[in-house]
């Protein structure tokens, strides 16, 4: 604060942001040039008693309250860098974590044919009179040939992984029937007294999509529910039916255990499985490949029976 008196003399100063002895000459200019730069800022003085001009500048105690947006403007941008970084990193490991189940899941795929060819190979080294009975040199072959196409179908459906694979017109029927056949095959391997049960009409409208993908991700649905029912037998169905217009319901449901509630939220986030050996990547390609390349949706279901419950809907090709 600075009182002026109409003879424009310093009379009386309180909290400068700066020394000066009002007593000398040179308090004086330093004061007046002060005020002069107040006036300039449009700041008015207040005309007191005798005429007395009194300026009023902001308290330290002010001064310093503008330090607290400074600090709050400092903090939110710390929270967002640090938000930034987090999320960064947790995308990352997450990255990582599918490309290492990735990673396992085509190791553990190539390594049956591979076991099954080192098998044969073995088998053909072998004396004639040394090998198994009935297993001739066209068993053999139609063996090998088997496993050269499993080996191309395994290989097809990773390198369309990542990429728009081109979207044709389907016939849900046949994508199923085929699908069956490559299970039926397999079952008694694969899962022993489990019965799979498709119910698929005649009158289903096509969808738009990948067959080597669409496939894929069916396998992995019905794979985990022979995983669910290993050593214990049971059922699986696979339904299809219209949904409302321009949609297709697909329910894979089987008579196992179901899912826990502590993975009912996660089942299709990527390493989370309910086998004690599982690689946690089968649901999380399904997902990626109904959702991102057939634009539908994957649910698990709530049952109230025993079983797990899972529901796939895709966009027909008319809509």
């Amino acid at each position: 604060m600075i009182m002026i008196d109409p003879a424009d003399s310093v009379l009386s100063v309180e909290n400068l942001p700066f020394d000066a002895d009002i007593l000398t000459p040179e308090g004086h200019e330093l004061v007046r040039a002060y005020v002069r730069r107040l006036d300039a800022t449009g700041r008015a003085p207040v005309r007191g008693a005798g005429g007395n001009l009194i300026y009023f500048g902001d308290t330290p105690q002010l001064s310093g309250l503008r330090w607290i947006l400074l600090l709050q403007a400092s903090g939110l941008m710390l929270t967002a860098l640090i938000g930034f970084l987090v999320i960064r990193y947790q995308r990352r490991a997450e990255q990582d974590k599918v490309w290492t189940a990735m990673a396992r899941e085509l190791a553990h795929q190539l390594g049956t044919p591979i076991s099954s060819l080192q098998g044969w190979l073995e088998i053909m080294s072998l004396p004639a009179e040394e090998r198994p009975e009935k297993l001739e040199g066209d068993v053999v072959a139609a063996g090998i040939e088997e496993d050269l196409v499993r080996l191309e179908r395994i290989s097809h459906r990773f390198e369309l992984i990542g990429r728009d694979p081109d979207l044709e017109t389907l016939d849900i029927r046949e994508v199923v029937r085929d699908l069956e056949r490559y299970l039926q095959a397999r079952l008694p391997r694969l899962a022993s007294g489990v019965l799979l049960i498709v119910d698929v009409p005649k009158d289903m409208p096509e969808i738009l999509g990948s067959e080597v993908l669409l496939s894929w991700a069916l396998e992995n649905v019905v794979k985990n529910a022979l995983d669910a029912l290993a050593g214990r037998g049971g059922e699986i169905r696979l339904k299809v039916r219209k949904g409302p217009s321009g949609w297709l319901h697909l329910r894979i449901q089987d008579t196992g255990p179901g899912v826990g509630l502590e993975l009912r939220d996660t089942i299709f986030e990527p390493g989370v499985s309910g086998k004690a050996r599982g690689w946690g990547v089968g649901l999380t390609l399904s997902r990626r490949i109904i959702e991102v390349t057939h634009k539908g949706h994957i649910f698990l279901l709530n049952s109230e029976g025993e079983g797990a419950v899972f529901e796939i809907r895709l966009p027909t090709a008319e809509a």
